[in-house]
């Protein structure tokens, strides 16, 4: 998730550079900017159905290996289709990851914690879009690196997860699920709790070919709709916002890029790091809910009042900041808790694919937006977006703190 967020984060502080050495169009900028969100796109529901199908231990490591391979190509891209496939094969990478990772946490975690540990990924995300601003934003103003170095820096850390990987376990729960009774006790009393967690594994129904068309089934459909929904409305925004964060904020009037873009995702991280705090006491309803109503809120004030003073709007921008990412954290932990085992890989795939259209788009549009209708309308399609979710979640956001897996996903309760 480290990953993730750095190079989705690492991307905004050079494209002003790469455009101007490779001639790029507004066009090309878009793609750029928005490749690696249409690599996930395409890559988490295959990574599902391929995780669901053959397991989640050999997608851990294939797409990690893919995404070294990927990263380390940057350093020599010298064309727009180049850097583009490039940044789709990392993006396919990251897909692969959401639909095999987040499945896999859950099915190891305790039911009591599920939701810290699940939630602490996210704290990784938004810390790796935090230092990736950082590092991007010193190189490229303090010093003559070149671009292809910096969106090369990744590489470095995707090697050590890689080796890092070696040797963890298949999950318990889809060696249960596959018949494979005996290899998952002896998994399970190695690295599970022993307790409710390790007993509720026996209660995993034997149903070994999940599907795409199990999504929207009578059972699933509300899961579906749900996550996937939930989650396109959270990052589309947050997304939009975060990688031009120093032209929107320029575009109102805010020339301190670095501060800004920095303080947005400082912020983000704190929001996230709260939720992860309080996720399992208050439970997952009361910090998916009000926060959403509170961010339509934000940006319909920054959207409607023309002429707002400079500490308003940037005030609005980080409350936000903060509050839209403590309910994204959300949308890491409920596709975990609520699809059964056999679509667990599938559902968190798709949901991930279906959210990054939304965010792919929203990228891609906002400085086309920005430029022919300014930053106000542009943040009231924002605002519209973040009431969709507020509505939605309002109805079908289910409560599943505490409870064990095969209990939040036996069907759709709320």
């Amino acid at each position: 998730m480290f990953l993730d967020g750095y190079i989705l984060g690492i991307i905004g502080t050079v494209i002003g550079k790469i455009t101007t050495e490779l001639h790029f169009n507004p066009l090309w900028e878009g793609l750029i900017v928005a490749s690696s969100l249409l690599g996930i796109l395409l890559g988490s529901p295959v990574g599902g159905w391929l995780g669901d199908k053959f397991g989640r231990k050999p997608l851990f490591m294939v797409d990690m290996g893919i995404f070294v391979v990927g990263s380390a190509l940057q350093f020599i891209v010298h064309e727009p289709w180049q850097l583009f496939l490039v940044r789709l094969l990392m993006g396919v990478a990251v897909g692969v990851e959401y639909s095999v990772g987040w499945p896999l946490m859950s099915e190891f975690a305790p039911a009591r914690m599920r939701g810290r540990l699940m939630g602490l990924t996210l704290v990784a995300f938004y810390v790796g879009f935090m230092v990736a601003f950082i590092i991007g934003y010193a190189l490229t103003t303090t010093t003559s690196v070149d671009w292809r170095i910096i969106l090369g820096s990744s590489t470095l850390p995707a090697l050590i997860l890689f080796f890092a990987r070696l040797g963890l376990p298949e999950s318990p729960r889809w060696l249960w699920n596959k018949g494979r009774h005996d290899e998952a006790r002896a998994i399970a009393h190695k690295y599970m709790e022993i307790g409710n967690d390790a007993s509720d594994l026996e209660q995993e129904q034997h149903r070994s070919h999940g599907s795409f068309k199990m999504l929207f089934s009578r059972r699933y459909w509300r899961s579906t709709l749900f996550c996937s929904m939930f989650w396109l409305c959270a990052v589309t925004p947050y997304f939009a916002i975060a990688t031009f964060a120093q032209g929107v904020l320029e575009g109102y009037g805010l020339s301190q890029g670095l501060a800004g873009g920095v303080g947005l995702s400082a912020v983000a991280t704190a929001g996230v790091i709260l939720t992860v705090i309080l996720i399992d006491r208050l439970g997952r309803r009361a910090l998916t809910v009000p926060p959403q109503w509170l961010c339509f809120v934000l940006l319909l004030i920054i959207g409607l009042w023309a002429g707002a003073p400079a500490w308003v709007v940037l005030t609005c921008f980080l409350m936000f900041s903060f509050f839209n990412a403590g309910y994204n954290t959300l949308t890491g932990i409920y596709p975990g808790e609520v699809f059964p085992t056999e679509i667990r890989g599938i559902g968190t795939g798709f949901a991930t694919a279906v959210s990054r259209v939304g965010a792919g788009a929203g990228t891609f549009l906002l400085p086309w937006s920005v430029a022919n209708y300014g930053p106000q309308f542009t943040m009231l399609i924002a605002a519209g977006l973040t009431l969709f979710g507020a509505i939605l979640s309002q109805w079908l956001a289910p409560e599943t703190k505490g409870k064990n897996l095969s209990e939040t996903a036996a069907g759709f309760t709320h």
